[in-house]
């Protein structure tokens, strides 16, 4: 009964367990003592296990054996054995449905690589040389070293004084206002020469100057996403936790890993347009952004920060008739794009209908009541009444003048009695 317990509890937990098999005895080989292998006795006949030690982790022993039925030498499968070091129980799990499922996730692991292999057969042969194009990997370790940020970055700055970055801030805007801008010049410049139709427009590989324009413009494009993941760095030194949303971080995170795949394949035609309008809306929202951390003699100008969030939502509505439209031509452009394209313009259009929601219209209302009750109590403290605040103030200087003539006749009264007394 003791065996049998702690068999159970060094067995809790596990899949499919067959139970307590019998006792094992660990023998080491090897000269440097790394592999491990496994007899096994008291049990049943018909069951024969020998297997090296796979792997060894936490004085665990993992490892898959063979089960051989004496009646029936050639079915045969392997069952996941785990055993402890110190010739403690056994317990054998019975694993075919892990191995079946080891065996699915393998088979998709390697179709995925020869996917991957295949796709970049078709993939556009004029970037395969240009910075962060050769490997996914270099551009999937930057977004997850912003994601590591986002995690490590507010446990640094709990404790700190926030920076204030006021002129990086101003030099980090303005610049990129000027890199939006001079992508939209180069994709307005090179569509122009190309002759591009905004309708319908495939992807050119060829060595075609234009061409090789609207690809540099496009990888551009591509690069100033990568640095836009300062504006959450610059959000967290400033302890502004708040603007770091999951809109945010959604938006900055997935424009930047999915537009190495756009330039990887389809540097060019349809991939142009989706570019060349959010260029020129970045330029004007990095040139609010600059203009507000100019500092408060220039914020109090600054009233049409609401209308940007407006224009990014229309642009989302182009994005998806656009490319509705491309889908209604049969345009030969990569339709899977497309639909991935609608799909990720909606979520968008949600998240940024959510924001302008929570912070436009939902706030409406109190917003007023404090504006009305601010301008209320100003045309008092001022001395100027209009509107319908003249005949509450009009009240209130008449009260007031009554209270003063009371308190005068109460004294007079108070005066004569003394006088009487």
């Amino acid at each position: 009964m003791q065996g049998a317990a702690k068999c159970a509890k060094s067995c809790s937990g596990a899949p499919s367990t067959l139970g307590c098999m019998g006792r094992g005895r660990m023998r080491r080989g090897g000269g440097d003592g790394s592999s491990y292998g496994l007899r096994l006795s008291n049990l049943n006949t018909n069951i024969v296990l020998f297997s090296p030690c796979d792997h060894v982790y936490n004085s665990r022993c993992y490892f898959f054996v063979q089960r051989i039925n004496r009646a029936n030498p050639d079915a045969f499968f392997g069952p996941l054995l785990r055993v402890n070091a110190s010739n403690s129980l056994i317990c054998v799990f019975d694993s075919r449905l892990t191995l079946a499922a080891m065996e699915i996730v393998t088979h998709l692991i390697n179709d995925t690589i020869e996917l991957y292999k295949w796709t970049l057969t078709i993939a556009d042969k004029r970037v395969e040389k240009w910075p962060l194009m050769d490997s996914p990997l270099p551009t999937l370790a930057i977004s997850t070293s912003y994601l590591l940020f986002l995690w490590l970055g507010p446990k640094y700055m709990k404790n700190r004084e926030p920076f204030q970055l006021r002129k990086t801030l101003v030099i980090y805007n303005f610049s990129m206002v000027f890199l939006n801008l001079f992508i939209f010049k180069e994709l307005f410049m090179a569509a122009r020469a190309a002759q591009y139709s905004y309708i319908c427009q495939p992807v050119d590989y060829s060595e075609d100057p234009n061409e090789v324009r609207m690809a540099g413009a496009l990888w551009w494009y591509f690069i100033s996403k990568g640095i836009e993941y300062l504006d959450t760095v610059f959000f967290i030194l400033r302890k502004k936790f708040s603007q770091v949303t999951f809109l945010h971080v959604y938006h900055h995170c997935t424009m930047f890993t999915l537009w190495w795949i756009g330039i990887k394949w389809v540097a060019g035609g349809q991939s142009f347009f989706g570019a060349h309008m959010n260029a020129l809306i970045h330029v004007l929202m990095y040139l609010y952004y600059g203009l507000a951390s100019c500092g408060p003699k220039i914020q109090k100008y600054l009233w049409w920060k609401k209308y940007l969030t407006i224009i990014q939502m229309v642009q989302f509505h182009v994005t998806i008739g656009h490319t509705a439209l491309s889908l209604y031509v049969n345009c030969d452009f990569p339709h899977w794009m497309h639909y991935s394209l609608i799909c990720y313009a909606i979520t968008f259009i949600i998240l940024f209908g959510n924001f302008y929601y929570q912070t436009y219209r939902r706030q409406q209302p109190s917003r007023r009541e404090a504006s009305s009750s601010s301008k209320a109590g100003r045309a008092f403290s001022n001395g100027t009444l209009n509107g319908p605040s003249k005949a509450a103030g009009g009240a209130a200087l008449m009260s007031s003048k009554e209270e003063k003539t009371q308190e005068n006749s109460g004294r007079r009264k108070r005066k004569g009695r003394a006088k009487r007394d």
